[in-house]
């Protein structure tokens, strides 16, 4: 783990000790990783969000072949193999 140095209003800094001891934080540090996790799945929600409705806007549906199925399992497969060897 790497170190990090911050510079904090007074302010700033007495929110994050009062939310160290009301939250059960043993430091600020687990308090600020525990925000940084929390922001960092709030940006993968509005990635896949956002891939959604990329998806719903490009267009009509179209009915699913069993060569677009055979496609997608191979794929898998493929994938899947790359991580095992990985």
């Amino acid at each position: 783990m790497t170190t990090m140095n911050i510079s904090l209003p007074d302010e700033m800094k007495a929110f994050v000790e009062e939310q160290v001891q009301q939250g059960g934080y043993s430091t600020a540090s687990e308090y600020l990783r525990e925000l940084i996790r929390d922001a960092q799945k709030q940006a993968a929600r509005e990635r896949l969000e956002k891939l959604l409705l990329e998806g719903l806007d490009s267009g009509s549906a179209t009915p699913m072949t069993k060569k677009d199925w055979e496609y997608i399992r191979s794929e898998v497969r493929r994938r899947s193999e790359e991580r095992r060897s990985s």
